[in-house]
């Protein structure tokens, strides 16, 4: 019977041990020492992904500058009169057509501009006028005095006729009118471009021009005086 006691408790013994916890051989240790730092050694060779930055708009609109700039120049859609002054009352000293640009000198307000022609600085009406350039720097300026008196009565043509030499391809042309009384001079004006200016008491404008069979030209006479100016029919002659 005691026999049969010992050789339990060597049993229970044994079967004891078999739970008891191992201790990790130094092999062991090694390996996952090991494993562990080429782990680490993989995530330091890893490249970092670039941080992805939202896009973003530009919502917001550069302002134009719509300012003009360069010189202010004035254009003209018709043949536009120049004057002395501001209103019809003053004199016409020319007269400025769709294919000039005029340099502006000058404003008077509401609705004149004064502009630099070949025939010296003149006044003309806004309403005709298209400005362009800086504008901001053209000065304000003050008008003449007023002319006193009228201007001419108008220019009422007596006698036109037109000559044409067919071999030589020119005319000769005449025009009459009745002389005024209180005039300063006379202008001419061929296909409304001034070609002649004549003095006080003329009546009378001939000329010799180039023109082809077929061809024609226009004409009329202006009588003018420090108050202003009026004009005579407008002629058309054909060869």
């Amino acid at each position: 019977m005691k026999r049969i006691y010992v050789l339990f408790f060597i049993t229970a013994l044994l079967l004891s041990s078999c739970n008891l916890p191992s201790a990790s051989s130094p092999e062991s240790a090694e390996a996952v020492q090991t494993s562990a730092a080429l782990t680490v050694e993989a995530a330091l060779k890893t490249p970092l992904a670039s941080p992805t930055l939202a896009s973003t708009s530009n919502d917001a609109q550069a302002t134009s500058d719509n300012s003009s700039s360069g010189e202010p120049f004035a254009s003209f859609e018709d043949v536009t009169n120049c004057r002395t002054g501001p209103g019809v009352n003053y004199e016409r000293i020319t007269q400025i057509t769709p294919q000039d640009a005029v340099e502006i000198i000058g404003f008077y307000p509401p609705n004149y501009w004064v502009v630099m022609t070949d025939a010296g600085p003149c006044w003309v009406a806004g309403e005709f006028v298209t400005p362009s350039g800086s504008l901001a720097a053209v000065p304000t300026v003050t008008a003449p005095p007023t002319p006193q008196g009228g201007a001419p009565d108008n220019v009422s043509l007596q006698q036109w006729n037109i000559d044409c030499n067919y071999a030589t391809n020119e005319a000769n042309v005449t025009i009459r009118w009745t002389d005024k009384e209180d005039e300063s001079g006379y202008r001419v004006f061929r296909n409304n471009e001034l070609i002649a200016e004549l003095v006080a008491n003329s009546n009378t404008f001939t000329e010799t021009i180039s023109l082809l069979s077929g061809q024609s030209v226009g004409y009329y006479v202006v009588a003018f005086n420090s108050a202003g100016d009026t004009s005579s029919k407008s002629i058309t002659l054909t060869c």
